[in-house]
């Protein structure tokens, strides 16, 4: 790296411009505009992630004061918010998302080699959604109960590499089990749902796919017991069965086998019962497979805790949605850098390191070079490490 370039310039240098160039074209993203292109509008926005900046007037205010750099680091126009906030009105949002579906699948071959705390060659995803609170009077578009407005941002969520599969983003109204119609299912691949997600013709259509899942039923499911297997007491497992729903409705919606285990886990004197298509593996490992799917909760918890999607620079849904994409962007951005620098620290302390040197003149090697990796206990708001050493 040329230690006479920025830290920021130096990070951009692993964005595939010229895969960004074609989904800038794909959506006409150049048609009408004299300046101030998508790319300088993807360089503000990143900035504003990595960075931090609370709105547009301060955005446009760190930036200019950095007037000299700015034409290194790929700015062409002048910074102002009114034209920033614009192009991200009127830009289709759908160029930031495709272009963050082609990161994503970067960072996914970088790290897809990554150790799994269970030993399976199965490629395993947790799927779920979090929301993003928005205010009614300024976001009516989103409005889904009588005073209030939201947003879904809905994760696959590749559980080995930590890194998001794939990302849908709705208004709050959309029920969750409704993406699930969206997923293109790999065969052989093992999905992780809570119990929001119990749909039997759904999850049926998962079977007919060749996939597996993995789920929590509800105490009011009709089955009865076809045979049950041989169990150790010691290990939390109190029973493993094969059933077949005798519901009126869900008996025709799945007419299947399925597979029931109730596991105890005595650290939190919890009771559960899982639902899977997955006879060949034990049923303790069902179990342990589950529990992973706590990290796509860690990954909606640590984007909202160190990107800005929670404060909005724009109201429309267009501004709303290029924001997120961004946001995803960067997260995976940051993830591939970790990766290919071969970087110890975590994904937080890289970010923290970005944001007090992204206009130093530095080789970006040397910013890292005296950073101690964290244990998890010493992060802020007990934050997880998403990304083990």
């Amino acid at each position: 790296m040329n230690a006479g370039r920025t830290v920021f310039s130096q990070l951009m240098d692993f964005i595939p411009k010229y895969e960004f160039q074609l989904c800038v074209d794909r959506y006409h993203g150049h048609r009408y505009v004299k300046d101030f292109s998508c790319w300088e509008q993807f360089l503000c926005m990143a900035f504003a992630q990595l960075t931090y900046r609370k709105g547009l007037r301060d955005i446009e205010a760190c930036l200019r004061a950095q007037q000299p750099k700015l034409y290194h680091m790929g700015f062409r126009a002048t910074i102002a918010r009114t034209t920033l906030a614009h192009a991200n009105r009127e830009r289709d949002w759908r160029i930031y998302a495709d272009f963050a579906h082609l990161l994503i699948q970067q960072a996914r071959d970088l790290y897809r080699n990554e150790p799994f705390a269970v030993d399976l060659s199965n490629t395993v995803y947790a799927f779920d959604s979090t929301t993003i609170d928005l205010c009614l009077s300024l976001f009516p578009w989103a409005q889904f109960r009588r005073h209030k407005s939201a947003v879904k941002v809905h994760t696959l969520f590749d559980v080995r590499s930590s890194i998001p599969a794939s990302v849908y983003v709705t208004g709050a109204q959309v029920h969750d089990v409704n993406l699930l119609d969206q997923l293109v299912l790999e065969p052989g691949a093992i999905y992780l749902f809570d119990r929001g997600y119990l749909d039997f013709a759904r999850l049926f259509r998962l079977t007919q796919a060749g996939a597996f899942f993995i789920t929590r039923t509800k105490g009011n499911t009709q089955f009865y017991r076809r045979e049950s297997q041989a169990i150790d007491k010691s290990t939390g497992v109190r029973s493993d069965q094969t059933i077949k729903l005798t519901g009126p409705k869900t008996s025709r919606l799945y007419p299947g086998l399925l597979r029931r285990i109730h596991y105890y886990d005595v650290e939190k004197d919890l009771r559960l019962i899982f639902l899977t298509n997955k006879f060949a593996l034990p049923a303790l490992l069902i179990a342990q497979l589950y529990r992973a799917r706590w990290q796509v909760e860690l990954f909606f918890r640590w984007i909202k805790q160190h990107l800005r999607i929670q404060r909005f620079y724009g109201t429309s849904s267009n501004a709303v949605k290029t924001q997120i994409w961004i946001a995803i962007s960067m997260y995976v951005l940051v993830a591939i850098i970790r990766k290919q620098l071969g970087l110890k620290p975590s994904l937080y302390q890289i970010l923290q390191i970005i944001s007090v040197t992204i206009f130093e003149k530095t080789p970006i090697l040397e910013a890292f070079a005296n950073l101690e990796p964290q244990s998890e206990e010493s992060y802020p708001c007990n934050q997880l490490n998403l990304f083990p050493y």
